[in-house]
């Protein structure tokens, strides 16, 4: 994001706090959102699939159908709500001005529709241990890896999340909107973290050697668009993750920077050592707090 380019979310203003669900209905027409980095994003999807394989995109036997309808649910949509970005000719659909046939069968169904939007796209099925990843088109995972998750319950998947363990609170909120969630609604999230690189394909977190090379502001915040919807026809629920990067020093060059670096601020030092630790911030809060403070002060003393 360059810095004369506002950001397309800012959630770290405090409207959607790190490790809380934060639902909101979405209207059917802001379902999907491309911009001017789609066709630059669907060929870095294409690439990172040929070289990473399975670790990208993953599937159970038994989802052929439910990939097939994502596929369908996509081929309608984008060319009716996005005619700008898309056009279908038959078989074929224009993405940006790459051509992706979305009928051909050497690819699976959530393949084709992966390459079709900047999102990540993963199929979540109800099972005995409740709602599980079973299939996924993972091109942009956030310090996380699909080999990894596959075939987990949300419980599991969440583990790791403080407040969100097996038997916490918020599984039980998750499990219970999962199961709820009617196939005539769209609900949205955010969420956001630290970076210490601007990648969109992020499998692994930053090692501390290389966060202490990286000053603060250079930092890039990693904001994440979640989208949920149930499949009406196989009853799954598919999972739609938009990744924006916004560069630190081009937030705190925006014309509210001092509001967002409050924010930001406030929200970092209110975050308990496990969820720090969770953020891989352990080592790095403070150096970034420091640099959030100092513009407020910057701003406020110009004010």
């Amino acid at each position: 994001m360059p810095a004369d380019t506002l950001p397309a979310y800012v959630p770290y203003d405090g409207s959607s706090k790190p490790f809380t669900i934060g639902l909101l209905q979405l209207e059917p027409e802001r379902w999907i959102e491309p911009d001017g980095e789609l066709a630059e994003q669907v060929l870095l999807k294409r690439r990172l699939v040929a070289e990473h394989g399975e670790h990208v995109l993953r599937a159970e036997p038994g989802t052929q159908e439910a990939q097939q309808e994502v596929l369908d649910l996509l081929t309608e949509y984008l060319p009716q709500h996005h005619p700008e970005h898309y056009s279908l000719n038959d078989a074929r659909m224009a993405v940006a001005g790459v051509d992706t046939d979305i009928a051909d069968e050497t690819m699976t169904p959530l393949h084709r529709a992966g390459l079709l939007v900047q999102d990540d796209l993963v199929i979540m099925r109800k099972g005995e241990n409740g709602w599980r990843i079973a299939a996924a088109f993972l091109a942009f995972p956030s310090s996380w890896r699909l080999s990894e998750k596959f075939g987990l319950p949300m419980d599991e998947v969440h583990a790791p999340v403080p407040g969100f363990e097996g038997g916490s609170r918020n599984a039980g909120l998750i499990n219970r909107m999962f199961d709820n969630l009617s196939a005539d609604r769209i609900v949205v999230r955010w969420n956001w973290s630290v970076n210490w690189s601007h990648a969109l394909y992020h499998p692994n977190a930053a090692s501390e050697e290389e966060k202490h090379a990286v000053p603060p502001e250079k930092a890039v915040i990693r904001v994440e668009r979640q989208t949920l919807r149930k499949l009406p026809v196989s009853g799954d629920i598919l999972f739609t993750i938009r990744i924006y990067l916004d560069p630190v020093s081009a937030i705190l060059a925006q014309p509210n920077a001092a509001d967002l670096a409050v924010s930001m601020a406030d929200q970092l030092e209110a975050m308990s050592d496990a969820e720090v630790a969770y953020k891989g911030l352990t080592e790095k809060r403070a150096e970034l707090v420091g640099l959030l403070r100092q513009k407020e002060a910057v701003n406020t003393l110009a004010g």
